[in-house]
């Protein structure tokens, strides 16, 4: 069962293959369901690098966008509203109050201040009205399934606006504390939303493949290449694109950047962007392998920070190794010791630690 390591029980090998020796057949399995589990870690690796670099945000509701995301499409499968249409219509209006505010107090030119806070409003109410109307139409999986990611990314700009655009120069420490807050009352908001009743997706192709003694599914195949084809494209974004350079220059010297005309709050908003829309996506892909709850988001999103933390959170290359490394130790742990899967994925986190603090020179929390 690829994929079932995301749930937060027993891993779906055991009930194939109780007490039995490890073979060839049975490794290979947990390899390719190791590897499955890694993609997606992968992602959320590489969008926990992005936040850093760019905010020095440790963004710990990573995973809620994972979830927001899965439990956004079940409901638009089932005719109903979303939750998620309604809490991003209510962040909107505090996000562009904010701005309505700020810029009246810095330039006094209501006018200007109006038109800021239309803009910071105008997605979001386009998306809410669009979802609003497409909910009961019961139109195709991949139209909802577009539609869910639209919703779920466009929170991101406006969870920076309203919990991080006004301490962009706060120690990570402070900031730490406030993605601590963020976790906690996007899980509440999620369980007053979408309820306590877990949601599973339908497969995008449920098609079946014998690879040997492996049975590859469809939905892994979706997910191998959904994956890859996102990390291409983000490289090729980082390399190529304008906004994507002031990006990579706003992680390298944030101060250099500035001095640049590149603009901190925008740098600070696309990459809170890029981080939904890559958790929306991720919710999607393991939608279908596992049964996902209001709460499900959080264990998914730290084992994505696992990875980047040993990547140092500062190298993609190195956080994807160690979403793969976080991928094959769930699987194979859950095989040998199923109770204390999760305990064994977040001890490995430890020796990690320990040597980078070891072979790296000690400073300032401000540096």
């Amino acid at each position: 069962a690829p994929g079932a390591a995301h749930s937060n029980g027993s891993h779906g090998l055991l009930l194939f293959f109780p007490r039995l020796p490890m073979d060839f057949s049975i490794a290979s399995i947990l390899l390719l369901d190791g590897m499955t589990n890694g993609a997606v870690y992968a992602l959320l690796g590489l969008a926990t690098v992005l936040v850093f670099t760019v905010t020095r945000v440790i963004f710990i509701p990573q995973g809620e966008f994972v979830a927001y995301g899965a439990l956004t499409l079940a409901m638009l499968q089932s005719g109903k509203t979303p939750g998620t249409v309604w809490l991003l219509m209510i962040l909107a209006g505090v996000a562009s109050l904010m701005e309505l505010v700020e810029r009246w107090r810095h330039h006094g030119n209501a006018a200007r201040a109006l038109t800021s806070a239309l803009k910071t409003l105008a997605f979001p109410a386009l998306i809410c009205a669009l979802s609003v109307w497409a909910a009961p139409q019961q139109f195709p999986l991949g139209v909802q399934a577009a539609l869910s990611v639209a919703i779920v990314t466009a929170f991101g700009p406006l969870v920076y606006r309203v919990a991080y655009q006004s301490l962009e120069a706060a120690t990570p420490l402070v900031l730490l504390i406030v993605s601590v807050g963020v976790h906690f009352a996007m899980t509440g908001l999620g369980l007053l939303f979408f309820g306590a009743e877990g949601f599973r997706n339908p497969p995008f192709w449920d098609a079946r493949f014998s690879l040997g003694p492996l049975a590859l599914s469809g939905q892994t195949v979706i997910i191998f290449v959904v994956s890859l084809a996102l990390i291409v494209l983000m490289w090729l974004y980082f390399e190529r694109s304008l906004r994507g350079k002031a990006l990579r220059a706003t992680a390298v010297n944030r101060t250099g950047a500035r001095l640049m005309g590149i603009s901190s709050h925008t740098s600070g908003q696309l990459t809170f962007l890029l981080a939904a829309f890559i958790g929306a996506l991720s919710g999607l892909l393991i939608g279908p392998t596992t049964t996902v709850f209001y709460d499900s988001g959080f264990l998914i999103g730290l084992k994505g920070f696992v990875a980047a933390v040993m990547g140092g959170l500062g190298s993609y290359p190195a956080a994807l190794v160690g979403a793969l490394f976080v991928g094959l130790v769930e699987a194979f742990g859950s095989f040998w010791a199923s109770a204390f899967k999760e305990v064994i994925v977040f001890t490995i986190i430890l020796p990690v630690l320990l040597a980078r603090s070891l072979t790296s020179g000690h400073s300032d929390e401000d540096h």
